[in-house]
């Protein structure tokens, strides 16, 4: 049980020689609560957003890039990459609009809708990053079948090594195994922005129901 409840439940016990919070100190507790839980919102989405870049200062990294080149995926995995920026970004910059909201707000019912609003945000932010992670699987798995058959070789180092299987149907066998994987990987970072982000809108859902109690 958090400082929250105990407080709470002394606020409501009648008869005490304990001092009893009012009603506006319980409400600007909830305030602070949430608003420290949407800054954290905030900043993880720039953090997770940042952590993936660093991986360009690796060489080995770097050189990964040409292998969508390779496959003749180079405008389209630029253009979604473009709109992946402009999205994330749009996000972020909601994230940061959310939190300063809060900080301002005097109004119960005014902070239980922007609870609302923020946890809506939330869900279609992780809906969009998951869609994306598992889209960009999905095109370089068909990338791979439409691929030229030297190219697609040459990608995969396949040139010089006898298999008992022909181009296309190795093109079918590794596009198979590039969707199993995105599907298995977003799952995995599915799993991942439910213990993050997740625990996060709990507690905001928290807040809007000690909110309501409240209002009543």
């Amino acid at each position: 049980m958090d400082e929250l409840e105990l407080l709470k439940k002394d606020w409501k016990k009648q008869g005490q020689d304990l001092p009893k919070l009012s009603y506006d100190e319980l409400y600007a507790m909830i305030w602070k609560r949430s608003s420290s839980i949407v800054k954290w919102i905030f900043i993880i989405s720039i953090i997770e957003f940042a952590l993936p870049h660093l991986l360009y200062l690796i060489p080995s990294a770097r050189e990964g890039i040409s292998f969508y080149d390779d496959l003749g995926l180079k405008y389209v995995v630029l253009g979604l990459t473009v709109l992946q920026y402009v999205v994330v970004f749009y996000f972020i910059f909601q994230f940061y609009q959310r939190y300063r909201e809060i900080t301002v707000l005097d109004s119960a019912k005014e902070l239980m809708r922007k609870i609302i609003r923020t946890r809506k945000t939330v869900k279609n932010y992780i809906v969009f990053a998951l869609s994306i992670f598992l889209l960009t699987f999905l095109i370089i798995a068909i990338g791979i079948l439409f691929s030229d058959g030297d190219s697609f070789l040459q990608v995969f180092e396949l040139e010089n090594k006898s298999v008992n299987m022909t181009v296309q149907q190795l093109k079918f066998l590794i596009s198979g195994v590039m969707v199993a994987t995105g599907v298995v990987c977003t799952a995995l970072l599915g799993l991942i922005y439910f213990l993050i982000y997740g625990l996060l809108l709990r507690k905001l859902g928290r807040n809007y129901s000690e909110l309501k109690r409240l209002e009543v």
